[in-house]
């Protein structure tokens, strides 16, 4: 951790706040990266619903979905000050989950005006779990379990 601080007291809170022995930066991404799966989930079934009733035109991406990824790209360029390796890694993979979302977005209205059933979105939702299983494994590793496993 270094010694300096370039957000000022958003540093001092979660920059410096360990939960157990892991930063709060960590546990907050982990947090806002399974709301973004649970909104992934309403924001497919309000698509589909969406397509169902009036077609392609009436799809409009779900505000809450929106957020999430919005946050939680700031997040982890936020955990890259704080972390550089653990967080050029989460940077890439989330920037890689939200430009999955766009096109899944995209391809969607595509399903849509072509009169199919809608898909699931299959790449962003792994695209998710890459980013569950990378952020749980630098915060089991970096935690209080590391030194066991």
């Amino acid at each position: 951790m270094s010694t300096y601080e370039l957000f000022g007291p958003l540093d001092s809170v979660l920059g410096s706040q360990l939960v157990g022995e892991v930063l709060l930066v960590e546990v907050v991404l982990l947090g806002l990266l399974f709301a973004n799966m649970g909104a992934r989930a309403l924001a497919h079934r309000r698509h589909v619903s969406q397509a169902d009733d009036g077609g392609a035109e009436a799809i409009s991406r779900h505000p809450a979905h929106t957020a999430t990824n919005l946050l939680l790209v700031l997040g982890a360029f936020y955990y890259l000050t704080l972390a550089p390796h653990a967080g050029m890694v989460t940077s890439v993979i989330v920037v890689g989950v939200v430009l999955t979302d766009i096109f899944e977005f995209e391809s969607r209205k595509v399903e849509a005006r072509r009169d199919l059933s809608l898909d699931a979105p299959k790449a962003a939702v792994a695209g998710s779990l890459l980013a569950l299983v990378y952020l749980m494994y630098v915060t089991l590793f970096s935690g209080p379990l590391g030194q066991f496993l």
